[in-house]
């Protein structure tokens, strides 16, 4: 659950007129499902900042892999030897279903997609379920994307000149923001570009080491009240 000081100091920006984006790994039907899933927010840079959304949920912007990846990835999905989440703009695909994919989602209180047929439209964002020593093996396979590590056996796969920072970047030039005016949060390593990009990047207490070094300050965790803390820290509530 998400606390009330939570929602209280997101609803405490907002009175104030100021901006409050959604930067996420999952797509917009899977927050959704989140306990905040129902707050409004200003904007949201989904699947890592490769989809962008509007106020209304509307998409405006978005990186697709590269076509080139894509049909490498493509055979590997329909191989069946590496479970695939495949994301595309309105449809999240799997390959196949096994125990790691169970409990990789379910540690992150997200659904499981019902295993689908690939139909070729673009792909924004692919998630594969591998342990840590088989990440570089993808890696070395892919011309034009990067890897972002999220769980021990979970991982992202966007487009190379894609990721958080990027889409905060578009979404910057689009309401003519400067970075100082940018203050990011985050607790996993696909958050690193991001705190560095902020003007102020913080990391929750809970965070990685990466996110945690990345940072320009360190509040407490998310369940300790983190984020308001933060946000008292630099008075902004």
């Amino acid at each position: 659950m998400v606390s009330i000081s939570t929602r209280n100091a997101v609803m405490s920006l907002q009175a104030k007129g100021i901006k409050t984006i959604v930067c996420t790994g999952r797509d917009i039907g899977a927050y959704a499902r989140l306990p905040m899933g129902d707050l409004h927010f200003d904007g949201y840079l989904t699947l890592n900042g490769d989809l962008l959304l509007d106020s209304h949920r509307k998409i405006y912007a978005g990186t697709p892999i590269d076509q080139g990846d894509m049909e490498v990835l493509t055979q590997a999905f329909r191989a069946k030897k590496i479970p695939f989440i495949m994301v595309a703009k309105d449809r999240v695909y799997i390959n196949y279903v096994d125990e790691t994919v169970l409990k990789t989602q379910d540690s992150q209180m997200s659904a499981v997609p019902q295993v689908g047929k690939y139909n070729g439209e673009k792909i924004y964002q692919i998630m594969a379920f591998v342990p840590v020593h088989q990440q570089q093996i993808l890696s070395s396979i892919l011309d034009e994307c990067k890897i972002i590590s999220w769980h021990d056996t979970g991982i992202d796969i966007i487009p190379a000149e894609g990721g958080k920072a990027s889409g905060m970047q578009k979404y910057m030039e689009l309401h003519g923001l400067k970075r100082s005016e940018i203050m990011a949060f985050g607790d996993g390593d696909n958050d690193i570009d991001m705190l560095k990009l902020a003007g102020i990047g913080v990391a929750m207490g809970n965070g990685t080491e990466g996110a945690q070094a990345a940072a320009d300050y360190v509040t407490a965790s998310v369940d300790d009240d983190g984020i308001a803390k933060a946000l008292r820290h630099f008075g902004l509530i």
